[in-house]
């Protein structure tokens, strides 16, 4: 019988995960106001804001606001959580809100970077700011195990995001690319602690299959609710170091092999499908990055 539900047998394990993950947040513990350039603020009303004060290339102002557009949606996302493991194991929720808490500052640091070095126009930020949070954030999954899943994927993703415009943002400015490792750190053990619960569930019920395929075919960041977030992720993939490419080789590509669906093997026939199917799309994904590498090798 296929089951969505976490397995309760497991919630020994998973409250291994989340001691361990306590322990790791513990060596790294931080507040943001260590990772700003307090020196470089000035009052915006005795020195009012213009272009000419922007020092970051295009590109990276771009990402950088739209990570901050995604962080500043946090009360939605615990929300949906909160929702989704109501009346599931105990030890997921008080990770949800160890979670909530370490992610509270990811925002602040940004916003506040932003607003000191004057690399955007303050008024601008705080419409978009507010533009988003009104967007709300409403995936179309709704259950314990696809939202495993699927926050999996969006820790990966974020962290591989932060740590990609932190090479490109080093040479303009050695303390953006600070703080945005810094927040790395955050998602690199949200991400372990997400991704292992989802293969703990995998190695004792590979039948879980079923249930990876629509979050993994389907996925898109939280960020989509912000206002321009397509021409903003097209910019971001040409000038930050983040797009498609990035997204297969060092998300898509690294959670297929580390939760081993090749080799898993479910019984039930709809679970053994959903599985072939995941490998198909990611064979077909592999297809089009190895072509793209190819005609790059050409010119």
């Amino acid at each position: 019988m296929l089951t969505n539900h976490l397995d309760f047998r497991l919630e020994p394990q998973l409250k291994e995960l989340y001691e361990e993950h306590k322990r790791r947040a513990a060596k790294i513990d931080w507040g943001y106001h260590d990772f700003l350039p307090w020196d470089k603020a000035q009052d915006f009303r005795r020195v009012p804001w213009n272009p000419e004060q922007v020092t970051l290339p295009p590109g990276v102002v771009t990402a950088v606001e739209t990570a901050l557009l995604t962080e500043v949606n946090l009360p939605w996302f615990t929300s949906h959580l909160d929702q989704t493991f109501k009346g599931s194991l105990s030890v997921i929720k008080e990770f949800v809100h160890t979670w909530t808490a370490e992610e509270d500052q990811h925002s602040n640091l940004l916003e506040t970077y932003l607003l000191i070095t004057r690399n955007a126009d303050p008024k601008r930020i705080r419409q978009l700011h507010k533009m988003t949070v009104e967007g709300g954030w409403e995936p179309d999954f709704h259950t314990p195990f696809e939202t495993m899943v699927y926050t999996s994927l969006q820790e990966l993703a974020t962290m591989v995001f932060y740590y990609n415009v932190a090479k490109v943002a080093g040479p303009h400015d050695k303390e953006l690319a600070t703080l945005l490792r810094r927040l790395a750190k955050d998602e690199t053990l949200h991400y372990a602690f997400y991704r292992d619960v989802i293969k703990l569930h995998l190695q004792l019920e590979p039948n879980y299959c079923y249930y990876l395929g629509y979050v993994i075919k389907n996925f898109q960041m939280p960020g989509t609710v912000m206002p321009d977030f397509d021409d903003r992720m097209a910019i971001i993939a040409k000038e930050a170091n983040y797009g498609p490419l990035e997204y297969f080789d060092q998300v898509l590509d690294v959670i297929v092999d580390y939760w081993d669906i090749e080799n898993l093997r479910p019984i039930a026939p709809e679970a053994e499908k959903a599985r072939l199917d995941i490998l198909n799309y990611h064979a077909r994904l592999k297809r089009v990055r190895d072509r793209f590498y190819a005609g790059v090798n050409r010119k």
